[in-house]
């Protein structure tokens, strides 16, 4: 049985404290109008900056900022150079936001494990209070029953009873 008493997660989140995440993440995407959505595929196909072609991408950039007489006009090195620097500026903020959602589905996750291991000792409770034939316990231990085999049956999460 989960030790009760341990509980890392004892908090909520005020109305002011979502709608002040919420805004926080709205001025994200108006401080930068430029985001933009990718279908499935294009992330699958567009070739990708790493590590080693980046040093590749900063060399023909240089390159072709050097040697301008060489570049057809149609071939815009101030504009590879911005998409380079976007890609630097983004980078750092997405580590950031990561971090924060790393946090955030963290918290998301004890808060749910805790409440789930808590209903799951309150069912056994009811089980036992049932077994023993306390007054209203068989109710309510059938009703948690039902809802705890087809949670079981439909989510093929397997947990102990």
């Amino acid at each position: 049985m989960p030790n009760l008493n341990f509980n890392r997660m004892n908090v909520t989140a005020t109305s002011e404290q979502v709608n002040a995440v919420k805004a926080a993440l709205q001025a994200i995407n108006t401080n930068l109008p430029f985001l933009t959505g990718l279908t499935p595929e294009e992330r699958s196909t567009l070739p990708s900056i790493n590590v080693n072609n980046k040093v590749f991408t900063e060399d023909a950039i240089n390159a072709g900022r050097n040697n301008a007489s060489l570049i057809p006009s149609y071939v815009s090195v101030a504009n590879m150079q911005s998409d380079l620097t976007l890609f630097h500026q983004l980078d750092e903020l997405i580590l950031l936001t990561k971090q924060t959602l790393e946090k955030l589905e963290d918290t998301q996750l004890l808060a749910g494990s805790e409440a789930y291991t808590s209903a799951l000792a309150l069912y056994r409770l009811f089980g036992s209070a049932a077994e023993a034939a306390v007054p209203g316990a068989d109710s309510i231990y059938a009703q948690l029953k039902e809802r705890f085999t087809s949670n079981l049956s439909g989510s093929g999460s397997g947990s102990n009873s």
